[in-house]
């Protein structure tokens, strides 16, 4: 066939992994990214956790334009006025193949993109694929720009609203239950400032996850990563429950940043980069069908994202997915077969990686974390008991246990905290 061997529709981590895999196959690879160039349209900008990368590209840190090492994490309950903390790190965090890292992604993507196109991948930016090319049943290639692009096959990494996939019949129809919605700032500050206010030196960075009264009851939370001269902080919340509790990711975003622990965080901070995107977290009761005749779906076009409340991880998982994917497309150019029989290897090779195992054990987590005790009642409980702990009165001090009963009255009961706790045993 004339044309390519594949086309990849989205530059972002799960496009550049497939066409970089590819292009050094030997495989003629064209990315179509809609953005001016590769990232401008990514809106993602945190910690980009796991070895996916750094098995494709080894030591890429060295490289790669890492903002910081993620050496410390922190996670905070905040109940009105008040903040608890959690804090860890290791001496392993700061060593070699590190635990984290801080990234950027219109900085990042560039980068990988790059390597891609290093690799012999063509990318074409500021073009949109509109449409597909078919030949039966079997698609062809795309349209794009006005031409007709073919290719023997065509992998959608272009993100959770995918138009190809969904005319390919392969997008989910997903539901507002399903997605949460993600608002980010970028805050510049200078890189002193920022080092001494999280207690960082040198390149090490610190990803801060908050839960309680920062999301006003709704299912969600909000972080704070720190990069080299900025900060990204912003709120990641259940889309349906915001039309039911009547607010705005906005507003819950302002809410956090004038909550007292986080503004003198982000004192004398500037504004220089805002964004909004979708997240799919309902994890495997939401990935739609991968491969179809001459199509695969990768990263959060296949809903390929693991959310325990803790953690929210997509991009390693993109990674992998669009490894995966140019495995399965080199293997089918080997047979000159790229229908839907011989991309079914795609699944087959996603299920035996480590991230789609995680993907399946923690299939309950979506369900389990709408309850709503999560982000207003046991924030509270906890705030309450460490300030009545800490708080010196000159009055005769409680045991922990009644202590733990006097916070909790009023609010909650010891048998639905057990129910709680073991439905989160089950669920993470």
């Amino acid at each position: 066939m004339e044309g390519f061997d594949a086309i990849i529709v989205g530059a972002g981590p799960a496009g550049c992994a497939c066409g970089y895999t590819l292009a050094k196959a030997g495989l003629q690879t064209l990315i179509v990214e809609r953005g001016k160039f590769a990232g401008a349209k990514n809106t993602w900008g945190g910690a980009l956790f796991g070895p996916s990368l750094a098995e494709l590209i080894p030591e890429f840190w060295k490289e790669a334009p890492v903002e910081r090492f993620v050496t410390d994490r922190k996670l905070s309950f905040l109940s009105g006025d008040h903040c608890l903390s959690l804090s860890y790190t290791s001496p392993e965090y700061r060593q070699p193949p590190y635990e984290g890292f801080v990234l950027l992604r219109s900085k990042f993507d560039r980068w990988f993109a790059g390597k891609a196109e290093k690799a012999g991948a063509i990318l074409a930016s500021g073009l949109a694929a509109d449409d597909l090319l078919y030949d039966g049943k079997q698609i062809t290639g795309i349209k794009a720009g006005g031409d007709s692009i073919p290719a023997g096959v065509v992998i959608a990494c272009d993100g959770v609203n995918s138009v190809l996939a969904r005319k390919a019949g392969l997008g989910a129809e997903f539901k507002a239950e399903d997605m949460k919605q993600g608002v980010k700032e970028v805050l510049a500050l200078p890189r002193d400032v920022i080092e001494q206010r999280f207690g960082l030196s040198a390149d090490e960075g610190m990803a801060w996850e908050f839960v309680g009264s920062c999301t006003q009851g709704v299912p969600g939370g909000a972080f704070i990563y720190t990069n080299k001269e900025s900060l990204s902080v912003g709120v990641v919340v259940q889309l349906s429950a915001l039309s039911r509790k009547g607010v705005s990711a906005n507003d819950l975003l302002e809410g956090f940043k004038n909550h007292p622990a986080i503004s003198r965080l982000i004192a004398g901070s500037t504004l220089v980069e805002y964004a909004g995107h979708l997240i799919p977290v309902a994890g495997v009761n939401m990935m739609p069908k991968l491969y179809s005749d001459g199509m695969l779906v990768a990263g959060d076009a296949a809903a390929l994202v693991i959310g325990t409340g803790l953690i929210l991880e997509g991009a390693n998982l993109a990674v992998t997915s669009g490894v995966k994917a140019a495995e399965t497309v080199i293997k089918a150019k080997e047979k000159g077969d790229y229908s839907a029989s011989s991309l079914a290897a795609y699944e087959t090779l996603l299920k035996a990686t480590s991230e789609l195992k995680d993907l399946s054990t923690f299939g309950k987590a979506p369900h389990f974390l709408e309850n709503e005790r999560i982000y207003s009642t046991y924030p509270d409980m906890a705030c309450d008991f460490a300030h009545t702990l800490f708080t010196s009165n000159g009055k005769p001090r409680t045991k922990l246990f009644p202590l733990l009963r006097k916070s909790m009255k009023g609010k909650t009961t010891l048998w639905q905290v057990a129910i709680d706790l073991i439905r989160g045993g089950q669920a993470l």
